[in-house]
């Protein structure tokens, strides 16, 4: 082979892999709408807990997945800080059936669901602070006037709960 077109093939390579790779980075943690036509219940995942008054964080993890300790943390966080909001992980290590159901393709995954179970967003990947934020700001919008969402409210009541 032609040592010029050898080069050219690399390089193109190179540049193919790059660019994939970007795309692939750049579509980790986008918060993408759902239709809210799914409803899940927590009997549905295998989840003992009751999914929250307001929403539910519901993540699907495994044994091996490198950022779902990451995104438990930031969860649970997020859960704590607002009353009605629960924080779920399902571990799918043994659990294909739920992957197939829930079009789960990587870890960690993470459904925000409102207070009836309704999907409203699905995150792939490891989640953004702000934009989990943002979609429960969206959620609660409605349902609590601007002037109880204050420091002051009362304290939380949202449980932060790991389901096998």
């Amino acid at each position: 082979m032609d040592p010029l077109l050898a080069l050219s093939l690399v390089l193109a390579l190179i540049v193919a892999s790059t660019a994939l790779g970007l795309l692939w980075r750049a579509r980790q943690g986008r918060v993408r709408a759902a239709g809210g036509a799914e409803v899940v219940r927590a009997t549905d995942v295998g989840s003992s807990v009751a999914f929250g008054d307001l929403a539910t964080l519901l993540q699907f993890s495994t044994e091996l997945c490198a950022r779902c300790p990451g995104t438990r943390r930031l969860l649970g966080q997020a859960a704590d800080a607002r009353p009605g909001v629960t924080h779920v992980d399902i571990d799918l290590t043994h659990r294909a059936d739920l992957a197939a159901r829930y079009n789960i393709l990587q870890t960690p995954t993470t459904l925000i669901l409102d207070g009836s179970g309704r999907v409203r967003a699905r995150v792939g990947g490891a989640p953004h602070r702000a934009e989990i934020a943002r979609q429960l700001d969206a959620l609660d919008a409605p349902a609590v006037p601007a002037a109880e969402n204050t420091p002051f409210t009362s304290p939380v009541r949202s449980r932060n709960v790991h389901a096998q």
